[in-house]
């Protein structure tokens, strides 16, 4: 294959650098946690009942992404919460902000090379199902890829896992049955659905909408789906739960704006976070 030919290939994720930041972070955390949580907009009050924390801005970090997005912190806590320790991810890169997936995916492979086996993802997401309402909070069931990428492409190496993941069930079902008895034992409500991610950064037209809609999503993002891909190709439970910010295109007479969308998530951050909290709690 020529040059030519292969420029819109996507970047291999070099290994070297992977295991530059890898050792970077090593000799700077405090302790060594099986548990992962990425917060999405807004969510990262979060954080705050972290106990003995220790932090380290990825901008510092060898070949990690930097966010370049409001509400998107760029930053790993090492702390501890309801007795357990946990890395927690306050933001994430986008692939709107230019970035490739398999460089999205570099967070997860990273956390990978740590030592973490479970993770649990979140984010601000647009509500499809016309039941959902601003606000709600969403289980994720399964996931629509519509972002055109995968992070796994020309990235295997057998040390990172399968090159071709089963993704049958990409979050855990028992993790799944835990966050919905939690919810239930708070009384807190929890909708349950599919979420689907474009690529953005502009919101999804009227008409994209409703074709999401056809192929059975209830929810709209812009990120998370290349962290699960990469997270189940390198053998992680993962949780995956939405805070439904705002009714899609089209579905609300409500103009779309970013502001408004982190706006609801603060909004909603106490009650994630009670959420949250108790699942933390409950895992084994």
């Amino acid at each position: 294959m020529t040059e030519s030919a292969n420029v819109f290939a996507p970047p291999l994720l070099r290994a070297d650098l992977l295991a530059q930041a890898a050792e970077f972070v090593r000799v700077r955390r405090p302790f060594f946690p099986r548990l992962g949580v990425i917060l999405g907009s807004g969510l990262g009050p979060f954080a705050e009942q972290l106990q003995n924390t220790q932090s380290i801005s990825t901008a510092e970090i060898p070949g990690y992404p930097r966010s370049t997005v409001s509400g998107h912190a760029g930053c790993w806590i090492f702390g501890s919460l309801s007795g357990k320790n946990l890395l927690v991810a306050q933001g994430r890169a986008h692939t709107y902000e230019g970035y490739p997936a398999s460089q999205i995916g570099f967070m997860i492979h990273l956390m990978a090379e740590l030592g973490i086996q479970r993770l649990i993802v979140t984010n601000a997401a647009g509500g499809l199902n016309p039941q959902f309402a601003p606000g709600d909070l969403m289980l994720i069931e399964d996931h629509i890829n519509m972002m055109f990428s995968n992070p796994l492409a020309r990235q295997h190496r057998k040390e990172w896992g399968e090159r071709w993941p089963d993704m049958r069930a990409p979050y855990d079902p028992a993790l799944q049955k835990l966050a919905l008895q939690v919810a239930l034992d708070l009384r807190i409500p929890l909708r349950r659905g599919v979420l689907c991610a474009v690529r953005g950064p502009s919101y999804e037209t009227a008409a994209e909408v409703q074709m999401a809609k056809r192929f059975g999503a209830d929810a709209v993002t812009m990120s998370t789906v290349p962290e699960v891909i990469v997270a189940i190709s390198r053998r992680m439970q993962t949780l995956g739960l939405s805070c439904i910010t705002n009714l899609a295109t089209g579905l609300s007479l409500q103009k779309l704006d970013h502001a408004e969308v982190t706006a609801t998530a603060h909004r909603m951050s106490a009650t994630f976070t009670q959420l949250l909290t108790r699942i933390i709690k409950r895992i084994g």
